[in-house]
């Protein structure tokens, strides 16, 4: 017999195993994925090869893996957070994707690369931009670490606000 002021004995919740598929649906309801990226994500939570492989193409199938819409929604969040297309095609490429895959993923951004590389130079160096050659190196430097080609970085960083 317990005591009433000691708590009642827990009982032990059966954790059921998760199959392939729902650990692969669970990942992607937080985010898209790439196929290539969520087998790699299932094996490295110990599923076998064959296992994530299958798993992978049953929700491709369903329609809830999609490497075209992983592509064009990687390529809208990083224009947004001010990447340019060196980088971003470097980052599709390491998804697994093919050039075709790539092209057709960047034809969907509808924004301007050079408005993007400004606007970010305006978010550092303010509304005026770097005025100073040392400030103009820096800006260029952000650029190119951020994959914008030289002519889009030129633009960028010598222009009139009025522009």
């Amino acid at each position: 017999m317990q005591d009433s002021d000691s708590p009642a004995p827990r009982r032990k919740r059966r954790v059921s195993e998760q199959t392939p598929v729902q650990r692969a649906l669970g990942l992607l309801v937080r985010r898209e994925h790439s196929r290539k990226e969520l087998t790699r994500k299932l094996q490295a939570r110990g599923i076998e090869t064959e296992a994530a492989v299958a798993a992978v193409d049953k929700l491709s199938e369903a329609g809830w893996q999609d490497d075209t819409r992983f592509a064009e929604n990687l390529v809208r969040i990083r224009a947004n957070t001010g990447y340019g297309p060196i980088h971003i095609r470097a980052e599709l490429g390491t998804h697994g994707l093919d050039s075709e895959q790539i092209a057709l993923a960047m034809d969907t951004f509808e924004g301007d690369w050079a408005e993007n590389a400004r606007d970010l130079v305006c978010r550092r160096f303010g509304e005026a931009g770097p005025q100073e050659l040392p400030q103009r190196r820096k800006a260029a430097d952000l650029l190119a670490r951020r994959g914008f080609d030289g002519d889009t970085i030129r633009r960028a960083t010598r222009y009139a606000p009025d522009d």
